[in-house]
């Protein structure tokens, strides 16, 4: 009796393994119901990067091309506050660098500025992809990937400080654009 026991423990055992081994090739969707959807965009040159901001979105409608103008305007809108987001970071870390006299007066005409610039800078961005999908239900979705330049985004903002009286007192460019740079860097190793 004990060495039927004895042998029926490596063949448990090996059965087992053998029932873990065919799993190891089943797809998710199988065990799960889950299908991976593969995001339009997704890759590494529809990222903001170094050179450039760049933002990706969707817009759905029974219409193309109000498809179109949500997927763009959305996709603007994502664009817009990464650059606010960018220059804040940039604006908090110069005024904490330098001995600006009225910090809170000098962060609040810079956003003001920033704000200004973006408006101007979301006029110019430039599509860079866009794909079109017929839905089951006979709507559309719309993709769409965009990007500002870095340099077109400082140079304005630059132009900007550079024409007010007040900023232009506690301004060091060569300092801004320093720090400006480092976080279009971080922001690309980031992979926004």
């Amino acid at each position: 009796m004990k060495t039927t026991q004895l042998l029926l423990i490596p063949a448990l055992a090996v059965l087992t393994l053998a029932g873990c081994k065919s799993k190891k090739g089943t797809p998710v969707q199988k065990e799960t119901g889950a299908v991976e959807i593969t995001v339009p965009f997704s890759s590494k040159e529809y990222r903001s990067d170094e050179n450039y901001f760049r933002a990706k979105q969707v817009g759905k409608s029974p219409d193309l091309a109000t498809a179109k103008k949500i997927a763009f305007q959305n996709a603007r809108a994502e664009m817009a506050a990464n650059i606010q987001a960018t220059v804040k970071r940039v604006t908090d870390q110069y005024t904490n660098q330098r001995s600006v006299g009225n910090t809170q007066e000098y962060e609040n005409k810079f956003e003001e500025l920033t704000r200004e610039v973006v408006n101007m800078q979301m006029s110019n961005v430039k599509e860079i992809g866009e794909k079109i999908f017929k839905e089951p239900d006979n709507s559309y979705s719309y993709w769409i990937a965009i990007e500002a330049g870095k340099k077109e985004v400082f140079e304005k903002l630059d132009a900007k400080i550079s024409n007010d009286a007040k900023l232009k007192l506690d301004y060091d460019k060569q300092k801004f654009q320093q720090i400006f740079d480092a976080e279009m860097k971080k922001m690309a190793e980031e992979g926004k």
